[in-house]
């Protein structure tokens, strides 16, 4: 199912108004500064009187939660949602390894969880009765996996969702997440996916400031993801014995198809930032990268992207990112328009410099376990948060710039959306030979 979704600035303006409002009316965590109003906290006493969304079926507060991807990131995401609300109970880990699912249960100490493994492990969570479920495997799988748990729920039973980002690997995926998105909307489902600078108060302060004109016309900015590089896992050791298709997934860093290469995967975050600042995804980019400092370590995607990203008012953004042993780092972003700049991190630097100054003081709770506290709230003030498409069109436009600078073409938005027919994943998933595609070439790279 590919459906053609069309998706304005003014459409994804109103999605990020509403997601911002309910993050705020989710924000009374946090400890209002003295001398400063806390309208968040008045937001949610306003709302209390609500009906409990039976997030827990049973009528209770408590939540059932299940896990597809016991990796790090979901078990981290799992010592943030315990850590971001009472009445959770982790009830089922789905994995495609058992080692994973099994270590997961010890590490985080488990004993009565349900455990699943195999490529059809997020089936079995999806079916083990809960009303949660954390989608934290490879992004290659995501949306089958959020499609999957869109349509396990029913209109007296929902599965509330936390989706890790980015959540496709491609145009095709994209679009089939949308579709699927906006579903899980209708049907009254809670999705909040991981990108929580959304969620962070430092950057909710400085955006509000942007979105209200204190920066006057934005006219350009940067953006970075700069590190140093990630880990390669040799095939050896307990996975010695499985199929090449299954190392793969295992080592899943390594494909495009898998991790949408590492301007999706990680840069996804300073891009989606942008977005949320222009109030809408670039309408072309320009790009160039290649792969120079990885060796003969298998796989396919890059170690360094440049993307010109230009936005509907005709400013231009350059995103950069890279994996560069021994280099420079740098997380950041920086919005510039005619009064001045904000500079922002995710270590809570946030400042605005020029005709409105301002330097953000206030409180600095973990964003990864906030976003989870803001999903948790909305589900059981009945007001769900829904973020699903507002974090597949930041997965497209990250894709964006990695397919202009896989191919050297120029790519508009209207094409990403309606025109590209490009599906870079395997169509099925399972134990056999491996996947294993060329590292793209500019000249040679088809726009497709």
């Amino acid at each position: 199912m590919n459906p053609s979704v069309d998706l304005s600035r003014r459409q994804f303006i109103r999605a990020s108004a509403a997601a911002g409002g309910a993050s705020a009316l989710a924000g009374c965590s946090h400890t209002p500064q003295p001398g400063k109003t806390a309208p968040a906290v008045a937001a949610v006493a306003a709302t209390a009187a609500a009906p409990r969304a039976l997030g827990a079926q049973s009528g209770s507060d408590r939540l059932r939660v299940g896990v597809v991807g016991c990796g790090g990131r979901g078990t981290g995401a799992i010592r943030n949602i315990l850590a971001a609300a009472p009445g959770i109970e982790i009830v089922a880990l789905g994995d495609l390894f058992e080692r994973q699912v099994t270590q997961a249960q010890e590490r985080l100490k488990l004993p009565n969880v349900q455990k699943f493994w195999g490529f059809d492990n997020h089936e079995k969570v999806l079916a083990a009765g809960i009303d949660l479920v954390i989608l934290a495997a490879p992004p290659g799988f995501r949306p089958q996996h959020f499609e999957a748990a869109v349509n396990a729920s029913t209109p007296s039973r929902k599965i509330h969702i936390f989706c890790e980002k980015p959540v496709a690997v491609d145009p095709v995926g994209c679009r089939r997440f949308i579709a699927a998105a906006r579903k899980s909307k209708e049907m009254g489902i809670a999705v909040v996916a991981g990108t929580q600078r959304r969620h962070q108060q430092s950057y909710i302060d400085t955006l509000k400031r942007i979105h209200d004109g204190q920066l006057g016309e934005l006219v350009g900015g940067q953006c970075y993801w700069n590190g140093s590089g990630i880990w390669f896992r040799e095939k050896k050791d307990w996975i010695a014995g499985f199929s090449d298709f299954e190392w793969q997934c295992w080592n899943w860093y390594h494909w495009d198809w898998l991790c949408g290469d590492h301007i999706v995967e990680q840069h996804i975050h300073n891009i989606d930032v942008m977005n949320w600042a222009y109030g809408g995804p670039p309408v072309k980019f320009t790009g160039m990268g290649g792969r120079q400092s990885r060796g003969n370590i298998p796989g396919n995607i890059w170690d360094h992207f440049s993307v010109e990203m230009e936005y509907a008012n005709g400013a231009r953004v350059l995103s950069m990112c890279r994996h560069t042993p021994k280099s420079t780092p740098r997380v950041a972003e920086r919005i510039v328009g005619t009064k001045g700049y904000a500079d922002l991190t995710q270590s809570g630097v946030a400042t605005i410099k020029g005709a409105n100054p301002f330097n953000y003081s206030g409180p600095t709770p973990d964003p990864y376990v906030v976003e989870h506290t803001h999903l948790i709230e909305s589900i059981r003030n009945n007001q769900p948060l829904n973020e699903g498409e507002q974090v597949a069109i930041s997965t497209l436009t990250a894709i964006g710039g990695r397919i202009s600078a896989y191919t050297g073409r120029e790519v508009s938005w209207k094409w990403l959306m309606e025109g590209s027919k490009l599906d870079i994943a395997p169509k099925e998933f399972k134990a056999g030979p491996g996947f294993f595609p060329k590292t793209p070439n500019p000249g040679e790279t088809e726009l497709i």
